[in-house]
């Protein structure tokens, strides 16, 4: 029987006599990986899936009502990451929802120049708000001795 090549370790593995079609070896992880692959792929391309692992997940909760208080009062470190998260997001939605979000920003008291980057720049219409990131860069001035030096 001929050896294949694992498509996530990329190591050689010889395949199972009983499963010739094997393309995963049965190292844990990739083994791990292949069935989060095949999870996903199946929530996306089967409703009823879908459903069941939901329904699963309401059960689980009902049966645990108490472990999501528990779980944040026992790991601080992941509350606060995710309340920045949350405030990101939050930011997010609320430029996005912006009538004219050329009025976000009063950019004409700054001293610094706009520089708007990104392919999704060059289509903007009374629009501040790129799909990119936006680069707020300073102008730099050199003090007299450094520029007489140069």
């Amino acid at each position: 029987m001929s050896h294949r090549r694992c498509r996530y370790c990329l190591q050689l593995f010889q395949p199972s006599r009983y499963h010739p079609h094997q393309l995963v070896c049965s190292r844990p992880d990739c083994q791990r990986q292949r069935r989060r692959e095949y999870h996903r792929r199946k929530l996306h391309t089967d409703p009823e899936y879908h459903q069941v692992c939901r329904d699963s997940q309401q059960k689980w909760r009902c049966r645990h009502p108490d472990y999501s208080r528990q779980y944040r009062q026992s790991h601080p470190k992941s509350v606060e990451r995710n309340r920045q998260a949350q405030r990101q997001r939050d930011r997010k939605r609320h430029l996005r929802n912006l009538v004219k979000n050329n009025l976000a920003f009063d950019l004409k008291h700054s001293a610094a120049e706009v520089w708007l980057l990104g392919p999704q720049a060059e289509n903007l219409a009374k629009n501040n708000l790129a799909f990119s990131q936006v680069l707020i860069l300073p102008t730099v001035r050199l003090s007299p001795a450094a520029a007489a030096g140069s």
